[in-house]
């Protein structure tokens, strides 16, 4: 069973086509009808759905706007309804929902699990979902990327093993040589950035502020620059507590509770409340005698020197220095500190840089010697496995009307001038995330010819059978689970067009397969048959969609064969082709 299924799309006002939809098969699916009925509508519609171009003279006359709606099933881990979801889009019970709409002006909307999207998230999509074999249309296997990445599927774990290790060795080597850029492009930077460290660390060195000391300096200094004042106001407060050795004939405040202590004292004991009060009266007068005292020690130890205010005030001018520069938003020494540890940290970091760069160094190189033998055993394992599947390929199209055809696969790498490349083959080579191979696909379709591309090296109809042998013998390597192949039977009949069908087939046990085809030798082996069919009714053509089933499969089979739906001979040939796809299958 296939992971990702397009189930079916709905047309609407699309050349020919009023109004159908199109019921998919998971297996192989094939679109058969008359030429001129609107077969490469179904193809020029899923284009559509893919981001393709879009053309509004494709639109219904008479219509303002021609719809296209897929419905395809994914895996909750595919890439495509990973990128789905990312765009916002949501799927439907497991199934995303894609619309593409073009009116008669011209303009094109798109919209993903019901949700508006750029026309080029589509195409970004396409690459995970379907690959279009056509004379006009190819995409997926013609790509260089995706042949390398599907024949590193094919060979397996000979190329698995060591690409896993590569890449773990490549990704570190491209942290290790960001680093060393960085380090090395910025040492003009780093040395500045040192030297201003090593002022500022030298600045609070030399003036060594201590924890709190600011706060300190602060309150004595308020205290020094205001000692007059402060010794004048203890002198007062105590001769109003304690008395005046000058004035002995004057009443204090010590006198006078002690005078009111002694007057309750002497009556206490006839009232249990007043002798509460009695006790109070005396801590008031024990209380004062302590408070008189320490304002004679006070005024006694206040320093009232201008000497130790100019040493104060310079201290904290100082501090003021550094606060400004390095004090941060409070302005404090707390915060110099603070800064004098990250700037030491930071120092002492940048010191470092030289001995970093060698070691870094010395990892690079390491790397670099380490990645030219992965580099290596890829480039070997690739060049096994493209002999054995070039052979495959090569006996395939013998098998499709294509006797002569020869398939290579072209494995290359590109020399670095720079010579600080991967060595393969003895050459200083260029690399990247998957090694340092280029794989291309070359076909040579006749005795002599030289191979090219494929693209170039097969005519539209020789392509797409190039196309269903390599992706035949792909089959389970490559991830895109969706094939379109339009006039894979160009060209071919007989006994060729029944082995287009049974690789079709074949393929379709892997992935799901749509052909739009006129060959029924082809259209017999397909799990579902769809035929697009034209009506007139005097005023108006318009063309539908049918599954076809039974009888009226047998039907369309016997007007492909003899294009006379009625004749028995053509109805036994087909009910014949439609018994032998099924016991082949």
């Amino acid at each position: 069973m296939v992971g990702s299924v397009l189930e079916e799309m709905r047309i609407r006002a699309l050349g020919v086509i009023d109004d159908a939809v199109v019921e998919l098969s998971p297996g192989f699916t094939a679109v058969t009808g008359e030429t001129g009925a609107g077969k490469t509508m179904v193809v020029t519609s899923l284009g559509l759905l893919l981001g393709g171009r879009a053309d509004p003279a494709l639109v219904r006359i008479g219509a303002k706007a021609a719809v296209v709606e897929g419905r395809i099933t994914l895996a909750p881990d595919a890439a495509a309804a990973v990128r789905a979801e990312e765009a916002g889009a949501e799927l439907d019970d497991g199934a995303l929902l894609i619309s593409r709409t073009v009116s008669a002006e011209g303009r094109s909307r798109a919209h993903l699990g019901g949700r508006a999207v750029p026309v080029g998230l589509l195409g970004e999509l396409a690459d995970d979902l379907v690959a279009v074999h056509g004379q006009t249309d190819q995409q997926g296997l013609l790509r260089p990327a995706r042949q390398r990445q599907a024949l590193d599927r094919y060979a397996g774990d000979a190329v698995a093993v060591p690409l896993e290790k590569y890449t773990a060795a490549y990704r570190r080597l491209r942290a290790v040589a960001a680093e060393l850029e960085e380090l090395t492009t910025r040492a003009r930077e780093r040395a500045q950035e040192a030297d201003l460290l090593r002022f500022g660390l030298d600045e609070v060195a030399a003036v060594e502020p201590a924890a709190g000391e600011d706060v300190e300096l602060a309150a004595e200094a308020e205290r020094l620059g205001h000692a007059e004042s402060l010794a004048s106001a203890a002198a007062l407060a105590h001769a109003a507590l304690a008395g005046n050795p000058e004035d002995p004939e004057g009443v204090d405040a010590n006198t006078l509770v002690a005078g009111a202590h002694r007057a309750v004292e002497a009556v206490r004991s006839h009232d249990p409340a007043l002798a509460g009060l009695a006790e109070r009266i005396g801590e008031i007068g024990i209380l004062m005698a302590d408070v008189a005292g320490e304002l004679a020690g006070y005024a006694d130890d206040l320093d009232a020197d201008p000497l130790r205010l100019a040493a104060v005030e310079e201290r904290r001018a100082a501090l003021t220095q550094l606060t400004r520069k390095y004090g941060g938003s409070e302005g404090s020494v707390a915060e110099v500190l603070a800064w004098a540890e990250r700037g030491a940290a930071r120092l002492t970091e940048l010191d470092g840089d030289d001995e970093r760069i060698g070691e870094l160094t010395a990892e690079r190189d390491g790397l670099r010697s380490e990645l030219s033998g992965l580099a290596q055993a890829l480039t070997d394992a690739r060049a096994e496995a493209a002999e054995r599947f070039a052979a495959a390929v090569t006996e395939e199209l013998a098998s499709l009307a294509m006797p002569h055809a020869r398939v290579t696969i072209d494995i290359r790498q590109t020399e670095d001038p720079s010579g600080d490349g991967v060595e393969v083959g003895g050459r200083a080579v260029l690399y990247g995330p998957a090694g340092a191979d280029e794989v291309e696909l070359l076909l040579a379709p006749h005795p002599g010819a030289q191979p090219r591309p494929i693209a170039k090296g097969a005519s539209g109809g020789e392509l797409s059978r190039v196309m269903l042998a390599v992706e035949v013998v792909f089959a389970g390597s490559d991830p895109v689970p969706t094939y379109l192949f339009d006039e894979v039977d160009a060209g071919v009949g007989g006994k060729a067009a029944v082995e287009v069908g049974r690789r079709l087939a074949k393929l379709a046990k892997s992935a799901q397969v749509v052909v739009v085809t006129h060959l029924p030798q082809v259209a017999a082996f397909a799990d579902r048959q769809l035929l697009v069919e034209k009506t007139n009714d005097g005023s108006v053509t318009r063309s539908g969609v049918t599954v076809l089933e039974g009888e009226d499969r047998v039907r369309e089979l016997s007007r492909m064969l003899a294009g006379q739906e009625d004749s028995e001979t053509a109805r036994a040939h087909a009910e014949e082709l439609l018994a032998a796809a099924r016991a082949d299958g």
